[in-house]
């Protein structure tokens, strides 16, 4: 092994390029990443973890109160057809099978019902088991409507207003 100009030590040279472009000068020769490479990655991924996270936080939450809003919609839909055709129409909560049927201009539908807990009327009181049926007239509802609804930790209470015909659905705890 001689050593001089022109002759190698046996060892490959690392070769290393340099570029120039005005007063820049660039170096391509790297065995890893620079900091701010380093610095864009976490951010990248802090960035998408927030965005996702959050929404699988409240994913129960969100399905007890789009149940919520479904069956205050219909409770509030049979209300409106009833009075807007002079018919009688019957809303029914079966509170064993979690399920909700009513009949409306379309004829009957039904509409499960995880989240259901009981039903609340003034000449009932607080039902909590088997079925209870709402029958609605062409002059509305004869009595207010609570329809209580949950999961283990989170409950939420539908109140149909009789006289106004309002329907209000209110979270608790």
């Amino acid at each position: 092994m001689k050593t001089g100009a022109g002759m190698t030590t046996g060892c490959r040279p690392m070769i290393k390029r340099d570029y120039e472009i005005g007063s820049l000068k660039l170096n391509t020769s790297r065995k890893g990443f620079t900091l701010l490479e380093l610095i864009v990655a976490l951010f990248l991924i802090s960035l998408i973890t927030a965005v996702v996270l959050p929404s699988f936080a409240g994913f129960g939450g969100r399905k007890l109160k789009s149940e919520a809003r479904e069956v205050a919609s219909i409770l509030r839909f049979v209300h409106d057809s009833a009075i807007s055709r002079k018919e009688t129409y019957w809303v029914k909560f079966d509170l064993d099978g979690n399920v909700v049927v009513w009949k409306g201009p379309e004829g009957e539908k039904t509409k499960k019902c995880d989240n259901l807990i009981s039903i609340t009327t003034q000449s009932t009181g607080t039902v909590s088991r088997g079925e209870v049926t709402i029958f609605i007239e062409p002059l509305g509802l004869r009595e207010n409507i609570s329809v209580h609804m949950g999961t283990g930790d989170e409950n939420m209470t539908i109140t149909f207003n009789h006289l106004s015909g309002k329907v209000k659905i209110k979270e608790e705890g």
